[in-house]
């Protein structure tokens, strides 16, 4: 089946010619690949001024990220350690809540370390999305303190 013909005003029947530098023309492809658009598509809607929403995606290599992510895998299995002393019937003694309490305090404390690390980088991103507005505001490391 052939593809429907569109209607005389929708058709882009006035071609420009444009010559690009070899810098500017892989600048221009960069930004139609990251808009997911055709190159004619995406420079049809910059000249007219048309919205054209480009998604970058921003990758951290710190060496304070990565310490902290070691750090939540150790938590990880300490967790998974009081897990099975309590499953197995294990005793809760006042050294182990304790315990546990500075390790919830200490979870906080990371967590406000890696916002604070990526701070400079939501400056960077779009809005985020309402599902998630708030979900890195809740808990304070004081109130699980001892």
């Amino acid at each position: 089946m052939a593809r429907p013909k569109k209607e005389t005003a929708l058709r882009h029947s006035h071609p420009v010619m444009l010559r690009f530098t070899d810098t500017e023309y892989t600048r221009l492809l960069s930004h139609a690949k990251a808009a997911n658009l055709p190159l004619a598509e995406y420079l049809r809607r910059q000249v007219t001024g048309k919205k054209v929403a480009v998604k970058y995606e921003i990758v951290a290599d710190l060496p304070e990220l990565k310490k902290l992510i070691a750090e939540f895998g150790k938590i990880g299995s300490n967790l998974n350690q009081i897990a099975r002393h309590f499953n197995s019937g294990g005793i809760h003694s006042q050294e182990m809540q304790k315990a546990i309490r500075q390790g919830i305090a200490d979870i906080y404390e990371m967590k406000y370390e890696v916002l604070r690390l990526a701070g400079d980088f939501r400056s960077l991103s779009e809005e985020i999305p309402d599902g998630q507005k708030g979900a890195a505001s809740h808990g304070h490391p004081e109130t699980h303190r001892q």
